[in-house]
């Protein structure tokens, strides 16, 4: 294991459970005043017919103590501030909350209350593009070359085209991926430079804990987001920083720019093992590939990629089964629930901070956008796999009481065909974590060399625990079918 002097990541992050959340899907409160005539989509419309169906920050609140007792220690909210779409990655006011989902009152009760119960709020940044109600764009649009902020644009020619006719006609200025909808800040303007670092403090110091960064691998500016890091970390040093970067991040995660990656790394092979012969590959996706997986493949996989990085890096990284841009879990395991329940205790006790998608615990499963950005079924409690909801919370249980699987070193010990196990130690505690992956019963045994001590107490499944001891040279673990054992240390 490398551990750098030179890399600091905050502490908490090590430590937490995140819960992603689409705030407009999430929960609808009472509590916030909208206008007059103001109309939402009824909670639970199919999301393929986006709209807003209304779910708010106060509706956040009103479901802490659910996300407390889920086991959950810190948010990751999708955009919050004003914005013309559901997603709200078109934002055109970063300093105001969007009133739709309760104004600045709502995030600062939501921030006041999370921390309360001990939960982090991540907000996701959005500083590679705007919308094109942006006050800068919105007034180049109406001055043309004669607006002092055109040079906060990258514009290759007029007349501009902010709403195309139809695919053809090009808006003329950068935008992301082409989309018109969402222009591209010219970050090299010291301007806008100074507006999104003006906005990133503004809402750590109103108490924000980090922030989630949008597509950052978009602005090839390695400066900036040194910058950016400047003066997120002199404002709070605890604060995160996360990149959306699905691929490899070497060249962002060295201790001067982000603390860590969405890790998407870890999807795809999370999935192809438990998932098997059995996964949806009708989704595909250049960074994430799901293929029927044999354990040696997946040791390699998971052995390679935390090579990659410093291990205060890993311990950070925001561990992902799914996202608001990808199918579910529960879908791309075509609702193989021993699978989903699998591949959520392997999340829980791997390095870095697991990443719940809200929903995913009772059980939604949807394709990817927009069918993965339903509403949260809270008007259809029987719709519930409560049996899977609290094995997440088993699960989470399971994370947040051995501090070897947060964060101690990490081994495998086994890989051989559908069955795998590593341990997990951090000084004189040791937690073995043992998957048949197969449909058949299997009995595996791990070398004792491979292990710290003789004697061990199997603490999952929960409510069969018993001592398990080496015998010999080995240590014998019999499994049924698509199983999993996790023992510890006697104390």
């Amino acid at each position: 294991m490398r551990l750098s002097l030179n890399i600091k990541t905050p502490n908490w992050v090590k430590n937490a459970v995140f819960y992603q959340i689409f705030p407009d899907r999430f929960n609808k409160s009472a509590r916030t005043q909208h206008e007059r005539g103001i109309q939402f989509k009824p909670w639970g419309t199919p999301p393929e017919q986006q709209g807003y169906q209304g779910g708010d920050l106060y509706g956040i609140v009103e479901k802490l103590d659910y996300l407390k007792d889920l086991g959950i220690t810190a948010l990751y909210l999708n955009p919050v501030f004003s914005a013309a779409s559901n997603h709200r990655y078109n934002t055109y006011d970063y300093l105001e909350v969007d009133p739709l989902l309760g104004g600045e009152p709502a995030l600062r009760e939501l921030v006041d209350q999370a921390h309360k119960r001990e939960i982090r709020v991540v907000l996701d940044g959005v500083f590679n593009h705007c919308g094109r109600g942006f006050w800068a764009f919105h007034h180049m649009l109406e001055n043309g070359g004669n607006s002092p902020y055109i040079d906060w644009f990258t514009i290759e020619k007029f007349p501009l085209h902010p709403y195309p006719k139809d695919d053809k006609q090009k808006p003329h200025y950068w935008s992301w991926w082409g989309n018109a909808s969402l222009p591209k800040f010219n970050t090299n303007n010291p301007g806008v430079r100074d507006y999104i670092f003006h906005v990133a403090r503004h809402w750590l110091e109103f108490g924000a804990d980090g922030w989630r960064l949008d597509v950052p691998e978009e602005i090839h500016d390695d400066s900036f987001w040194r910058e950016l890091r400047q003066i997120v970390k002199s404002t709070n040093p605890e604060a995160y920083i996360v990149g959306e970067i699905w691929h490899e991040a070497k060249h962002w995660l060295q201790g001067d720019m982000f603390d860590a990656v969405m890790n998407y790394q870890i999807t795809g092979p999370i999935l192809s093992f438990f998932g098997g012969s059995n996964l949806n590959q009708t989704w595909t996706h250049n960074d994430i590939k799901l293929d029927v997986m044999q354990a040696p493949i997946f040791k390699q996989s998971m052995e390679n990629m935390y090579k990659l990085y410093d291990w205060e890096i890993n311990y950070a990284q925001m561990n992902m089964l799914d996202s608001h841009d990808m199918p579910r879990t529960r879908w791309l395991l075509n609702n193989d629930e021993k699978a989903h329940r699998l591949a959520v205790l392997c999340q829980m006790t791997m390095p870095g901070a697991p990443s719940v998608y809200y929903g995913d615990e009772v059980g939604l499963s949807a394709g990817g956008d927009p069918y993965c950005r339903e509403a949260f079924p809270w008007h259809k409690p029987e719709t519930w796999n409560t049996s899977l909801c609290e094995f997440y919370k088993s699960a989470i249980k399971l994370r947040r009481s051995y501090r070897a699987l947060r964060t101690g070193d990490f081994q495998f010990i086994y890989a051989q065909k559908r069955q795998a196990a590593y341990r997990r130690r951090s000084g004189e505690q040791e937690v073995i974590v043992a998957f048949n992956a197969s449909r058949k019963t299997d009995t595996i045994l791990i070398p004792s060399e491979s292990l710290g001590h003789r004697n061990y107490t199997q603490v999952w499944p929960r409510g069969n625990e018993k001592w398990v001891m080496v015998s010999g040279s080995a240590l014998k673990l019999d499994f049924p079918p698509q199983s999993a054992i996790v023992l510890a240390n006697r104390k």
